[in-house]
């Protein structure tokens, strides 16, 4: 979701610089702010026992992240960190609340952001739980591109690491697949660079 910097300013917003995997909240922290990147990536992520990350989430500029657990008071359920050098615009919840109370077309754009979030969710979660390798990763690739509102070939920005921890598969296993990918046409490498 994208709120007018301005607006968010006006009502308290504070812009937060956060260094190369920072820690923005942890996982069971109480929900305090609400987040709007300006300039960086943020990933939402748990860690298991074993120390393998299942992605949560891959937010850019102009991009929200960390909202449901503001709106009900919960606990987060991830942690939230800068891949890169960001900056992060955050203003504290209750002046979130009143920017959605008396922005209704914002209440609106939240709740379609929603939606799409928890459509995508449900469609990862089948395609981990019922396809094969190939099939979890042509997912995640439709999903990037879709957001990219792109017909054409597109640039995917995200390492073998990254494609392995949204999809619940080993980098070894991401690797292979998408050499058996590239020789049936499927997607292109250049330089290291995947292009579907």
């Amino acid at each position: 979701m994208h709120i007018d910097p301005i607006l968010l300013k006006s009502k308290g917003a504070m812009q937060k610089h956060y260094g190369k995997n920072e820690v923005i909240f942890y996982e069971n922290e109480g929900a305090k702010f609400y987040y709007q990147i300006v300039e960086g990536t943020v990933k939402m992520f748990n860690d298991n026992n074993e120390g393998k990350q299942f992605l949560q989430g891959y937010f850019s500029p102009g991009q929200s992240f960390g909202e449901p657990p503001l709106l009900i008071n919960e606990k987060y359920p991830s942690t939230a960190v800068s891949l890169t050098e960001s900056l992060i615009l955050r203003i504290p919840k209750e002046d979130f609340l009143e920017i959605l109370y008396k922005n209704p077309e914002i209440k609106s754009e939240l709740l379609q952001v929603f939606a799409e979030r928890l459509y995508h969710k449900s469609v990862t979660a089948a395609e981990i739980i019922n396809h094969s390798p190939e099939a979890r990763i042509l997912s995640f690739l439709d999903s990037y591109k879709k957001k990219c509102a792109e017909h054409e070939k597109v640039v995917i920005p995200f390492t073998r690491q990254i494609i392995a921890d949204f999809t619940g598969l080993r980098v070894e296993t991401v690797i292979r697949t998408l050499c058996r990918m590239k020789e049936m046409k499927k997607v292109d490498i250049i330089n290291r660079k995947v292009i579907y």
